[in-house]
């Protein structure tokens, strides 16, 4: 039978110490669970699941090619990254902050179902924000780079 929380950090490329550093976890618990000496909870098993998510530079970085894909099926173009990610101060909980520049006539839902989609391709949670009603000084528009 295959261990899950060896399954889940084997399949996000950590070590256990790097599980352990971002879950708040000992690694020697981290190494328990992993050969069976300790019981997994179900809290314990999402903590370790939300842990092992890739940063949000990380997942941008290995899909942005997709991303932008995605981004020019919803008519979305000059998209750019701002917040954490952007810094490269983003870490594990960290969601992906998107600046789009949107075609007009288009709405929120189809802004709320890019975002939704970026954030299944990406496996990080997105927040996606068009620049269209920002003032030209807006502190998003003066730190956002392009992906």
């Amino acid at each position: 039978m295959v261990n899950l929380v060896r399954a889940l950090r084997e399949a996000a490329g950590l070590s256990q110490a790097e599980l352990a550093r971002r879950s708040g976890v000992a690694q020697p618990n981290v190494a328990a669970y992993e050969s069976g000496r300790r019981s997994v909870s179900v809290e314990m098993l999402e903590r370790l699941q939300a842990a092992a998510r890739p940063l949000p530079h990380d997942a941008l970085a290995s899909r942005r090619a997709d991303l932008l894909n995605l981004a020019g099926r919803y008519g979305f173009d000059n998209v750019r990254v701002f917040g954490s990610a952007a810094r490269g101060t983003d870490s594990f909980g960290s969601d992906l902050d998107i600046l789009v520049t949107r075609p007009p006539g288009t709405g929120l839902l189809t802004v709320a179902a890019f975002a939704e989609e970026a954030s299944e391709l990406l496996g990080v949670e997105v927040d996606v924000v068009t620049d269209g009603g920002l003032h030209g000084d807006h502190e998003i528009l003066a730190t956002a780079v392009a992906v």
